[in-house]
């Protein structure tokens, strides 16, 4: 998929003038967080699971050659293929290679942030394969010709009225009567429309939440039926799935699982995880005929050797864009790659490079909401701080941002005249806001006073109430 996280800034003030957007954003802002909330709190033992999750993905990280080569040979000794895939252009063409041999015409989809990244689907329908997305979220924006906003929720950023008059615009060809209003309607349309391309479809192409190296078993986690008849109908079976998803045993799987599903969508635990260890045997009543499993890297091994190592726990629940506020305000779609909010303001920059998407890292209030619901306790924030200072030592930010930035560095180095320069300004914002108490209008913050006022100072300043209090209290605080 191109990237245009260059577009950010742009991308993010459309979000904020869109009304349907806006309208859809809002009712996603309450559901995941609170149920998130409700199901951690029900579960004495959540924080000390959290601690071993992340025992668990920093020990297969640590050992991550071992645990690979040793889910690859059990993948095999099931009847299966692995392919090892560097680049993007390598899985693409890996992918076909196996839908040419199979002399597939039709593929069907799970849901797949691979898939995404490699942008697979143009690159199928180039080829003359087509690619069915058969999650409900991934076939609204297939049928949009968009990508997904959310990485648990990819069709978050439409409104029902939306989807309404996109599945009657597409359906209305073929069997659909007349536009529908009601959420359950819509799904069973969609079921109808799909049903046909399950049973017909030669291939079935699903990502991996998990890669079990104890028994080359890989495994999906959904709310849908979809992943399930996605790789048991077709005749061939490709897994997609990136290097940092293998765990050393099903155990640790479990481990895992219990705070996976509370952590995305509030959930206890999914409704379907299913488990695929190699194609069908003798004895199986169905399953595909052949089971191939790509492992892409694509910058992962890169990034395992940085300092920004610790993104690769990350399990992709989505709960660190379910709770932000920057996510929640422009949607995903300002984000321009595949992955949003707080995780892809830390993996897009690594993977696309800090150039394209150094605004991503910017796109944060730091309010520390990612990194304290994060399931593997991935320090977003402050991996976040570390590319903007990459971004300010590579000169990325424009040129007003570093005079700024390189102000407040030597004001902060003369501790007497930061003083008097804060007390200057804290009298001028006191005088512009005299009158009623705010401040509407700002020189060199209308970013901030275009959407709200900003409260006039009152009293003193902080230094200056410290030295109070310890004049008054002493050492006693």
């Amino acid at each position: 998929m191109q990237s245009t996280s260059h577009d950010f800034v742009d991308r993010a003030r459309e979000g904020l003038a869109d009304a349907d957007l806006q309208q859809a954003l809002a009712r996603f802002a309450t559901g995941f967080t609170v149920k998130r909330a409700e199901v951690a709190a029900r579960l004495p033992e959540f924080e000390a699971l959290r601690d071993a999750a992340v025992e668990i993905k920093n020990h297969s990280l640590e050992h991550l050659d071992f645990y690979l080569d040793r889910f690859a040979a059990k993948v095999e000794e099931s009847g299966g293929e692995v392919h090892w895939c560097v680049t993007a252009e390598e899985a693409r063409q890996t992918v076909l290679q196996i839908c040419q041999a199979a002399g597939a015409r039709t593929a069907t989809k799970s849901k797949s942030m691979i898939s995404e990244e490699i942008a697979l689907n143009a690159f199928l329908e180039e080829n003359n394969i087509e690619p069915i997305e058969t999650d409900l979220g991934e076939y609204i924006v297939q049928l949009a010709e968009e990508y997904p906003s959310h990485i648990i929720a990819p069709a978050v950023h439409k409104t029902k009225d939306q989807v309404a008059d996109l599945f009657y615009e597409h359906h209305k060809d073929k069997g659909a009567e007349k536009r529908l209003d009601d959420v359950p309607a819509l799904v069973s349309e969609a079921r109808a429309m799909l049903r046909e391309r399950f049973i017909a479809a030669d291939v079935g192409i699903t990502g991996a939440n998990f890669l079990v190296a104890e028994t080359g078993t890989t495994a999906i986690v959904t709310n849908e039926g979809n992943g399930d008849l996605t790789q048991i109908l077709p005749r061939v079976h490709i897994v997609l799935a990136t290097l940092e998803k293998v765990i050393p045993t099903l155990e640790d799987m479990t481990t895992i699982l219990r705070i996976l599903a509370r952590s995305a969508t509030g959930q206890e635990f999914s409704t379907y995880t299913t488990l695929s260890t190699g194609p069908k045997r003798p004895d199986d009543l169905d399953g595909p005929d052949a089971f191939h499993v790509i492992l892409l890297d694509n910058g992962r091994s890169r990034l395992l050797g940085s300092e920004y190592r610790e993104i690769l726990r990350c399990i992709k629940c989505g709960a660190c864009m379910n709770h932000c506020p920057v996510y929640g305000t422009v949607g995903g779609h300002a984000y321009g790659w595949v992955y949003p909010g707080p995780m892809g303001a830390v993996l897009t920059p690594n993977l696309v490079s800090l150039k394209e998407a150094h605004h991503l890292p910017n796109a944060s209030t730091f309010c520390g909401r990612c990194e304290a619901v994060c399931p593997v306790r991935i320090p977003l924030p402050g991996l976040m701080r570390k590319l903007r200072e990459e971004e300010f030592d590579a000169k990325l930010l424009a040129p007003r941002y570093r005079l700024g930035l390189g102000l407040w560095a030597w004001l902060a180095r003369h501790p007497a005249l930061y003083h008097m320069a804060a007390g200057l300004g804290r009298r001028a914002l006191r005088l512009m806001g005299a009158r009623r108490g705010r401040i509407t209008s700002l020189p060199f913050a209308s970013g901030w006073t275009a959407g709200r006022d900003m409260p006039a100072p009152e009293g003193g300043s902080f230094h200056a109430e410290w030295r109070r209090h310890r004049r008054h209290h002493g050492d006693r605080t």
